[in-house]
């Protein structure tokens, strides 16, 4: 505009580029315009993505099988008892504290099943077996720890993390007979001041 009102010799060769660099970028626009389209077709087919994406990775979410509070298994149903306590196994983030009078080779080969980095205790009695196994299995696989059980308990617990679960059964035995698992509101550090 201010081209326009001047009328010096720089005013004109301003004005000039400026109607140069207008009629420029239409030309661009007009050449390319095919591309643009396609970019911009580009842009919303991949929002339109990114949503169905997204909706596809909720509703996995909601059906995804959750690890309910307490289950009970009839007796026979060794496989789903199994797997239940592998889940819980699994789901541990920092640590597996499992008290049970009877323990044997099965509960280390589940406990392989934990996340790197998560630490592994049994609280059970001293069998030579038991033992030789444990050694065994901790020449090969991240440590668990053994603590003796100062004297015979009738219940089993599995502390994943923070969380107690009182098992019916041992997990050895989980599913041979009628059993149960349930969470409990105890803290893990009032079951495991209760063992001295």
């Amino acid at each position: 505009m201010l081209a326009s009102v001047l009328k010096s010799e720089t005013a004109i060769v301003a004005s000039v580029k400026i109607m140069r660099a207008f009629v420029a970028m239409r030309r661009f626009l007009v050449q390319n315009a095919n591309i643009l389209m396609r970019i911009a077709n580009l842009e919303n087919h991949q929002i339109e993505t990114d949503e169905k994406i997204d909706a596809i990775l909720d509703k996995m979410e909601e059906n995804s099988p959750k690890l309910i509070t307490e289950n009970i298994f009839p007796t026979g149903c060794v496989w789903d008892a199994w797997t239940y306590v592998s889940d819980l196994v699994r789901s541990a983030q920092h640590r597996i504290v499992l008290i049970d009078n009877f323990v044997d080779d099965r509960v280390l080969s589940m406990l392989t099943k934990r996340t790197e980095g998560v630490t592994a205790t049994i609280h059970t009695r001293y069998s030579e077996q038991f033992f030789t196994d444990l050694k065994k299995h901790n020449e090969q696989y991240p440590m668990i720890d053994f603590i003796q059980l100062p004297h015979r308990h009738h219940d089993r617990f599995l502390i994943i993390d923070d969380k107690v679960h009182f098992l019916g059964a041992s997990v050895k035995d989980m599913g041979a007979g009628l059993c149960a698992v349930t969470e409990m509101t105890i803290s893990p550090e009032n079951i495991l001041a209760l063992l001295k």
